[in-house]
């Protein structure tokens, strides 16, 4: 059975990505790209939009989605949507991403 809360990803980004994410539409398409040797964490995951990274999926999920994401052959892409007021106030997300048709790892 699908857990209906891993397909609700939050986005974290440093005060690094704040303005790029701030001219995003309310609405939009990213890129995960799987980092494959990052050096703080083993299963990065960045997301892109409008040409740049914007931030990475929280680390507690990038871990059953990094192996899928670097076996498929072309990059993926997923909606996104940007966290309400509340949702950046009480945990500083700024994106919600939806993983609902993207692979994960039978790992949890």
């Amino acid at each position: 059975m699908t857990q209906p809360s891993l397909h609700r990803i939050p986005m974290v980004a440093g005060l690094a990505y704040i303005e790029r994410i701030r001219r995003l539409p309310s609405q939009l398409t990213v890129t995960l790209q799987p980092e494959r040797e990052d050096r703080y964490f083993l299963h990065a995951i960045a997301v892109l939009a409008d040409g740049g990274k914007v931030g990475y999926v929280a680390p507690e999920i990038a871990r059953r989605y990094h192996a899928p994401m670097l076996a498929h052959p072309a990059p993926l892409t997923c909606p996104a949507r940007r966290a309400s007021i509340s949702d950046h106030q009480a945990s500083g997300v700024e994106l919600i991403l939806d993983f609902s048709d993207l692979p994960v790892s039978a790992e949890p």
